[in-house]
């Protein structure tokens, strides 16, 4: 039996479910490396460790969840939950900046050096590539994007990149109103607060979405697209991802919440969600000045 004091530190017994969680990612990959080589089957076995992968989600988060509300947490299960999701949050500030770091590698360093600029190359790289302009943004020396000269256009930021700023900033101004309603303990203010941040997390991918649709058909504008291309829609593409991983999050939150979850002094889950959206706010402000602005 598991320790239900208050006086002491909660530690599970059995939990099956970090081994579904195992046997799903594993699945998950395993299916993709097959899929990506051909294999018939890669695809079912996606699919299959997907499913493994969700239903762990679900039947792991819903275990805590319970484990919260029957009160068995104590002041320092709580610490450790904040620890924790600190550390990740700051994993996933190393995660973006290693992309922020290769563009500023691409645009800054390596367009130097292929120019043959003396102060970066001391003009050796001249001899790879004859006559290369260092130029932003580009599909690489010779084009080996794939696209003649004049048919790549670059993403604007004055349309819907700068509207999806909007949403972003409005949903962050949303989380924290609700927050207010949370600690005020005024729940029609929090639940009002969190469906306008879910709807405008929503907004955000749908427009972006529409912007990789427009990339692709009217622009030129692909992942094979060379250098410009690729950290493009590896920067872009992988916020896209956490925001929807965090509208996601704040939708579960969201219903909890209706469901009465959360009180003025005990709301970590809430608190980790907003922590994880303020991020990813933060993020799309520094891909906003360095991919789309500058």
């Amino acid at each position: 039996m598991a320790t239900t004091t208050k006086d002491a530190y909660y530690i599970p017994h059995k939990a099956q479910w970090p081994i579904f969680g195992s046997i799903g990612l594993s699945t998950l990959l395993a299916g993709f490396a097959n899929f990506l080589n051909g294999a018939s089957y890669g695809s079912t076995m996606m699919i299959v460790g997907a499913g493994v992968l969700i239903t762990m989600l679900f039947g792991w988060f819903g275990t805590v969840i319970a484990e919260s509300e029957s009160g068995i947490f104590n002041d320092q299960v709580d610490r450790s939950f904040r620890m924790g999701m600190a550390w990740f949050i700051f994993s996933e500030v190393m995660f973006f900046a290693a992309f922020f770091g290769s563009l500023y590698y691409t645009r800054v360093l390596s367009e130097s050096w292929l120019a043959g600029n003396e102060s970066f190359s001391l003009g050796a790289t001249r001899q790879l590539w004859d006559g290369f302009t260092a130029a932003w943004p580009n599909n690489g020396p010779a084009h080996i994007g794939g696209l003649e000269e004049g048919k790549f256009e670059p993403m604007g930021a004055w349309g819907l990149p700068a509207l999806n700023t909007l949403i972003l900033l409005s949903s962050g101004a949303t989380v924290t109103w609700a927050h207010w309603g949370l600690l005020a303990q005024n729940r029609a203010q929090l639940i009002k607060g969190l469906i306008a941040t879910v709807v405008l997390g929503f907004s955000f991918v749908i427009f972006q979405a529409i912007e990789y649709h427009e990339a692709y058909t009217e622009m030129g504008l692909t992942l094979g697209t060379g250098i410009y291309g690729s950290t493009f829609f590896m920067l872009t593409g992988f916020h896209g991802l956490h925001v929807t991983i965090g509208a996601i999050f704040l939708t579960v939150i969201l219903f909890r919440c209706v469901r009465g979850h959360f009180s003025a002094k005990h709301h970590f889950a809430f608190e980790a969600a907003a922590w994880y959206w303020h991020f990813v706010d933060v993020v799309w402000l520094g891909l906003f000045i360095f991919v789309y602005w500058l």
